[in-house]
Protein backbone atom coordinates (compact mmCIF):
# COMPACT_ATOMS: atom_id res chain seq x y z
CA UNK A 1 0.00 0.00 0.00
CA UNK A 2 0.91 3.68 -0.24
CA UNK A 3 0.88 5.97 2.78
CA UNK A 4 0.73 9.75 2.42
CA UNK A 5 2.00 12.21 5.01
CA UNK A 6 3.67 15.56 5.48
CA UNK A 7 6.99 16.25 7.19
CA UNK A 8 9.23 13.42 8.38
CA UNK A 9 11.25 12.06 11.27
CA UNK A 10 14.40 9.98 10.96
CA UNK A 11 13.27 8.19 14.10
CA UNK A 12 10.56 6.67 11.95
CA UNK A 13 11.87 3.50 10.26
CA UNK A 14 9.92 4.03 7.05
CA UNK A 15 11.15 7.61 6.65
CA UNK A 16 14.73 6.58 7.39
CA UNK A 17 14.61 3.79 4.82
CA UNK A 18 13.14 6.14 2.23
CA UNK A 19 15.99 8.63 2.60
CA UNK A 20 18.52 5.78 2.60
CA UNK A 21 17.11 4.44 -0.66
CA UNK A 22 17.12 7.95 -2.12
CA UNK A 23 20.83 8.22 -1.31
CA UNK A 24 21.56 4.84 -2.93
CA UNK A 25 19.67 5.77 -6.09
CA UNK A 26 20.35 9.44 -6.63
CA UNK A 27 23.85 9.75 -5.15
CA UNK A 28 25.49 6.31 -5.35
CA UNK A 29 23.98 5.23 -8.68
CA UNK A 30 23.07 8.40 -10.56
CA UNK A 31 25.88 10.54 -9.08
CA UNK A 32 23.71 13.56 -8.31
CA UNK A 33 25.42 16.41 -6.49
CA UNK A 34 22.88 16.70 -3.65
CA UNK A 35 23.21 16.86 0.15
CA UNK A 36 23.74 13.69 2.17
CA UNK A 37 23.16 13.64 5.93
CA UNK A 38 25.39 11.44 8.10
CA UNK A 39 26.70 9.72 5.00
CA UNK A 40 23.40 7.84 4.71
CA UNK A 41 20.34 9.99 4.07
CA UNK A 42 19.62 12.03 0.92
CA UNK A 43 17.75 15.00 2.37
CA UNK A 44 17.65 18.39 0.68
CA UNK A 45 16.34 21.87 1.45
CA UNK A 46 12.89 20.97 0.10
CA UNK A 47 12.29 18.16 2.58
CA UNK A 48 10.23 19.25 5.55
CA UNK A 49 6.78 20.37 6.71
CA UNK A 50 5.62 21.69 3.33
CA UNK A 51 6.48 18.49 1.46
CA UNK A 52 3.97 15.70 0.97
CA UNK A 53 5.42 12.19 0.79
CA UNK A 54 3.84 9.19 -0.94
CA UNK A 55 5.58 6.04 0.28
CA UNK A 56 4.98 2.47 -0.88
CA UNK A 57 5.94 -0.25 1.57
CA UNK A 58 6.01 -4.03 1.52
CA UNK A 59 4.12 -6.24 3.97
CA UNK A 60 6.87 -5.72 6.55
CA UNK A 61 6.73 -1.94 6.29
CA UNK A 62 9.99 -1.59 4.32
CA UNK A 63 10.28 1.21 1.77
CA UNK A 64 9.93 0.00 -1.84
CA UNK A 65 9.19 3.28 -3.59
CA UNK A 66 8.27 6.89 -2.99
CA UNK A 67 7.76 10.34 -4.42
CA UNK A 68 7.54 13.85 -3.02
CA UNK A 69 5.06 16.62 -3.85
CA UNK A 70 5.97 20.27 -3.34
CA UNK A 71 3.59 23.27 -3.38
CA UNK A 72 4.51 25.57 -6.25
CA UNK A 73 3.55 28.74 -4.40
CA UNK A 74 6.64 28.19 -2.24
CA UNK A 75 10.19 27.07 -2.96
CA UNK A 76 10.33 24.19 -5.44
CA UNK A 77 12.86 22.73 -7.84
CA UNK A 78 11.47 23.87 -11.20
CA UNK A 79 10.88 27.40 -9.98
CA UNK A 80 14.13 27.79 -8.05
CA UNK A 81 16.65 25.85 -10.12
CA UNK A 82 15.31 25.08 -13.59
CA UNK A 83 13.01 27.92 -14.62
CA UNK A 84 14.98 28.19 -17.85
CA UNK A 85 13.51 24.87 -18.97
CA UNK A 86 10.14 26.59 -19.44
CA UNK A 87 9.25 28.59 -22.55
CA UNK A 88 6.71 30.55 -20.51
CA UNK A 89 6.65 31.49 -16.81
CA UNK A 90 6.89 28.56 -14.41
CA UNK A 91 3.37 27.32 -13.53
CA UNK A 92 2.53 28.25 -9.96
CA UNK A 93 -0.62 28.19 -7.88
CA UNK A 94 -2.31 26.84 -4.80
CA UNK A 95 -3.72 23.93 -6.81
CA UNK A 96 -0.48 23.10 -8.66
CA UNK A 97 2.13 20.81 -7.07
CA UNK A 98 5.54 19.65 -8.24
CA UNK A 99 6.43 15.96 -8.46
CA UNK A 100 9.97 15.27 -7.27
CA UNK A 101 12.24 12.48 -6.03
CA UNK A 102 10.49 9.49 -7.60
CA UNK A 103 12.55 6.72 -6.01
CA UNK A 104 12.23 3.11 -7.21
CA UNK A 105 15.05 1.02 -5.71
CA UNK A 106 16.98 -1.03 -8.27
CA UNK A 107 17.02 -4.05 -5.94
CA UNK A 108 13.36 -4.66 -6.80
CA UNK A 109 13.90 -5.58 -10.44
CA UNK A 110 12.25 -3.95 -13.45
CA UNK A 111 8.82 -5.57 -13.19
CA UNK A 112 8.35 -4.75 -9.51
CA UNK A 113 9.63 -1.19 -9.98
CA UNK A 114 7.00 -0.68 -12.70
CA UNK A 115 4.27 -2.06 -10.45
CA UNK A 116 5.33 0.20 -7.57
CA UNK A 117 5.52 3.21 -9.89
CA UNK A 118 1.97 2.56 -11.04
CA UNK A 119 0.74 2.27 -7.45
CA UNK A 120 2.40 5.58 -6.57
CA UNK A 121 0.86 7.31 -9.58
CA UNK A 122 -2.56 5.89 -8.69
CA UNK A 123 -2.26 7.14 -5.11
CA UNK A 124 -1.03 10.53 -6.34
CA UNK A 125 -4.02 10.97 -8.65
CA UNK A 126 -6.47 9.98 -5.90
CA UNK A 127 -4.73 12.31 -3.44
CA UNK A 128 -4.98 15.15 -5.97
CA UNK A 129 -8.69 14.49 -6.47
CA UNK A 130 -9.34 14.60 -2.73
CA UNK A 131 -7.29 17.75 -2.10
CA UNK A 132 -8.25 19.98 -5.02
CA UNK A 133 -4.96 19.63 -6.89
CA UNK A 134 -5.57 20.29 -10.59
CA UNK A 135 -2.07 20.06 -12.05
CA UNK A 136 1.42 18.70 -11.47
CA UNK A 137 4.75 19.90 -12.82
CA UNK A 138 8.16 18.29 -12.80
CA UNK A 139 11.72 18.15 -14.10
CA UNK A 140 13.06 14.84 -15.39
CA UNK A 141 15.49 13.41 -17.90
CA UNK A 142 14.55 13.75 -21.56
CA UNK A 143 13.98 10.01 -21.90
CA UNK A 144 11.74 9.77 -18.83
CA UNK A 145 9.77 12.84 -19.90
CA UNK A 146 8.90 10.98 -23.10
CA UNK A 147 7.38 8.25 -20.94
CA UNK A 148 5.45 10.76 -18.81
CA UNK A 149 4.05 12.45 -21.91
CA UNK A 150 2.85 9.09 -23.27
CA UNK A 151 0.98 7.89 -20.17
CA UNK A 152 -2.44 8.86 -21.48
CA UNK A 153 -3.21 11.83 -19.28
CA UNK A 154 -3.27 15.49 -20.37
CA UNK A 155 0.44 16.22 -20.26
CA UNK A 156 2.52 18.78 -22.13
CA UNK A 157 6.18 19.68 -22.40
CA UNK A 158 6.97 23.11 -20.94
CA UNK A 159 10.02 23.66 -23.12
CA UNK A 160 12.78 22.04 -25.13
CA UNK A 161 15.09 19.68 -23.18
CA UNK A 162 18.40 21.28 -22.31
CA UNK A 163 21.80 19.89 -21.27
CA UNK A 164 22.40 20.04 -17.53
CA UNK A 165 25.64 18.49 -16.26
CA UNK A 166 25.91 15.10 -17.98
CA UNK A 167 22.27 14.73 -19.03
CA UNK A 168 19.42 16.46 -20.83
CA UNK A 169 16.51 17.62 -18.68
CA UNK A 170 13.01 18.68 -19.59
CA UNK A 171 10.03 20.11 -17.72
CA UNK A 172 6.41 19.01 -18.00
CA UNK A 173 2.92 19.85 -16.80
CA UNK A 174 0.13 17.35 -16.14
CA UNK A 175 -3.43 18.70 -16.05
CA UNK A 176 -5.89 16.52 -14.17
CA UNK A 177 -9.56 16.23 -15.11
CA UNK A 178 -12.52 13.90 -14.81
CA UNK A 179 -11.03 11.58 -17.42
CA UNK A 180 -7.56 11.18 -15.91
CA UNK A 181 -8.19 7.97 -14.02
CA UNK A 182 -9.97 6.37 -16.99
CA UNK A 183 -7.10 7.31 -19.30
CA UNK A 184 -4.52 5.82 -16.94
CA UNK A 185 -6.66 2.71 -16.45
CA UNK A 186 -6.80 2.16 -20.20
CA UNK A 187 -3.03 1.71 -20.43
CA UNK A 188 -2.74 -0.30 -17.22
CA UNK A 189 -1.36 2.31 -14.83
CA UNK A 190 -4.25 3.27 -12.55
CA UNK A 191 -5.51 0.98 -9.81
CA UNK A 192 -8.07 2.27 -7.26
CA UNK A 193 -7.67 2.03 -3.50
CA UNK A 194 -3.87 1.98 -3.37
CA UNK A 195 -3.69 4.32 -0.38
CA UNK A 196 -3.52 3.11 3.19
CA UNK A 197 -6.34 4.42 5.35
CA UNK A 198 -6.16 6.18 7.69
CA UNK A 199 -3.19 8.12 6.35
CA UNK A 200 0.01 7.53 8.24
CA UNK A 201 1.45 10.46 10.15
CA UNK A 202 5.18 10.99 10.56
CA UNK A 203 6.37 10.73 14.14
Amino acid sequence: MVTIFQDFSLDDATCASMFTDRKRLFVDLLDWDVPVLDGRFEIDAYDGPSATYLVATDEDGHHIGSMRLLPTEGPHILGDLFAGLCHDPVPRGACIFEITRLCLPTRLGAAQRLAVRNRLISAMVDHAHDHGIVAFTGVVSESFRSQVLAMGWRCAALGVPQPVAAQRLGAFRIDLDAGTRAALTLIGIYTPDTRRSPARQAA
